[in-house]
């Protein structure tokens, strides 16, 4: 055990609560979320920053020691990678994501170049026991999960953010009904159910006007699969509904196929028994088409309305609403209408009394 001053702390580690001089040790279980403190070996000039505990975006360079945790990603528009089956200080891992993941990387995508290249230096320690020094391997989240046998909203009605695939509009989908929920005088909590540990989204939606949010690193998960995406999703819609909000919204990150577990979310019946609207952010008009067929035909949910860049001028709007009979708008030109046209479907009066507009 030594002691090390590292630079930036990636935010998967935020639950933690480590400080800037840490201990580490080289006895490293190869575990999903352990702390790893790594030297930074290369530069980049794209793809090149960390998103930090306090939720900035710092550029990382050459020499930096930074604090990660070990994680898989399996992204289409990112770097793919996996946990190692044994680490020891002095082996070269890979920076999987912005939001801390370190992992060895299996596929790159042209637009990021070459990932970061980490040293890994020894295992973060965390110190749990009062007054003892005895170490302990660090971990992402301080949670548990809870498998609790029913889910239970008590009628709080639920919004479910899906796309077609990675930057398709989701979040600013989100973001867009969420802040004409709250300029309706309703209180709206928010989180995301899969992907990669990444904050990024839940604080976009806090800046939106969401009171409480989440995310499943909270929960000790880096990144979700398919075998525990539901129960994910179960606690969170759960711990949020017990804050008795007006609405519950949340993303689900990737699309509707892919290895983070959103099938898996769609196909759970308890899930799918309190989705109220489910909104679909879609790239284009064709990938619109097929999202709609798949919710319809695989999973038995018809969609509130169609958003996304497909929808960013009327072209793609008459298509989309000819060939899918879905409502389309797009989030950022008629974020207003779109939310008050998901909040009709609701069947929520605002706490004013007054019209919507």
């Amino acid at each position: 055990m030594r002691s090390l001053v590292v630079d930036k702390i990636a935010s998967v580690a935020l639950a933690t609560d480590i400080g800037r001089e840490v201990r580490i040790s080289p006895d490293i279980p190869c575990e999903e979320g352990i702390l790893i403190a790594a030297e930074v070996l290369n530069n980049k000039s794209r793809y090149n920053t960390l998103e930090l505990t306090s939720g900035r975006m710092a550029q990382v360079k050459r020499g930096d020691i930074i604090v990660g945790a070990l994680g898989h990603r399996k992204a289409l528009f990112g770097y793919s990678g996996h946990i190692p089956a044994k680490l020891d200080a002095g082996d070269v891992i890979q920076l999987l994501n912005l939001g801390g993941v370190l992992g060895v990387c299996d596929s790159i995508n042209p637009n990021q170049g070459q990932p970061f290249d980490c040293r890994v230096l020894g295992v973060v320690l965390d110190f749990p026991y009062l007054g003892e020094r005895i170490g302990v391997p660090a971990r992402v989240g301080t949670q548990l999960q809870s498998q609790s046998s029913t889910l239970d909203v008590g009628g709080v009605p639920v919004v479910a953010f899906a796309g077609t695939c990675m930057d398709s509009g989701k979040t600013a989908a989100a973001c867009a009904v969420i802040s004409r929920f709250r300029h309706n005088g309703l209180t709206v909590d928010a989180f995301k159910s899969t992907g990669v540990a990444l904050r990024r989204d839940i604080l976009a939606m806090e800046d939106a006007g969401a009171r409480h949010t989440g995310i499943f690193s909270d929960h000790g998960i880096v990144a979700t699969t398919a075998d525990n995406a539901p129960a994910l999703t179960r606690k969170l819609l759960q711990t949020l509904a017990d804050k008795r909000p007006n609405v519950i919204t949340f993303e689900l990150g990737d699309g509707l196929l892919g290895a983070y577990g959103v099938e898996a979310i769609l196909r759970d019946a308890e899930i799918r028994n309190v989705l109220s609207a489910v909104v679909l952010c879609a790239n284009d008009p064709v990938g619109a088409w097929g999202g709609v067929r798949l919710l319809r035909e695989d999973f038995d949910i018809e969609p509130t309305v169609v958003t996304g860049p497909a929808t960013d001028n009327q072209v793609g709007l008459e298509i989309i609403e000819r060939c899918s009979k879905v409502r389309a708008l797009n989030a950022l030109t008629h974020g207003a209408e779109l939310g008050d046209l998901i909040q009709t479907g609701l069947g929520i009066a605002n706490p004013n009394s007054e019209t919507l507009s």
